[in-house]
């Protein structure tokens, strides 16, 4: 897959903090209920950590409670790349940004939850930065 933003990894690595790596590109997870935006109810704009393109705004998130910030729909349908992942024994839709190829987090479908899609974007804080809402 050819992404718009594409650095070698010695270069990811400079850029990005152990953690944030470890998750965007080696596709870990961070722990639950510990990431800086799991619980914000704060209106804005949430943007790849790695490369800055706006992923989700606030609109869109959701109290799912399972631990990680919960989105019903990215902000464009192209902002975001899925892909089968059949890793740890399952078989999940892995989420990663569609202009650098960073993972994200994980997309599950029909958990009942209320929200206009039946979808539930589980997403890493630390894959995200939120830029408030001015005003």
């Amino acid at each position: 897959m050819s992404y718009d933003v594409e650095k070698p990894d010695e270069e990811w690595r400079a850029e990005l903090n152990p953690a944030e790596y470890a998750v965007l590109r080696q596709a870990a997870t961070e722990p639950a209920f510990t990431g800086e935006y799991t619980d914000s109810k704060t209106k804005g704009v949430y943007s790849c950590r790695a490369c800055g393109a706006e992923l989700f705004t606030s609109t869109e998130k959701f109290e799912s409670h399972c631990g990680w910030p919960s989105f019903f729909d990215p902000k464009d349908t192209d902002a975001v790349e899925l892909i089968e992942d059949r890793a740890h024994g399952m078989v999940r839709t892995e989420v990663r940004c569609a202009r650098c190829g960073s993972h994200l987090g994980h997309v599950f479908e029909g958990e009942g939850y209320a929200t206009p899609t039946d979808q539930r974007y589980c997403i890493n804080s630390i894959s995200l930065r939120l830029t408030p809402d001015e005003g």
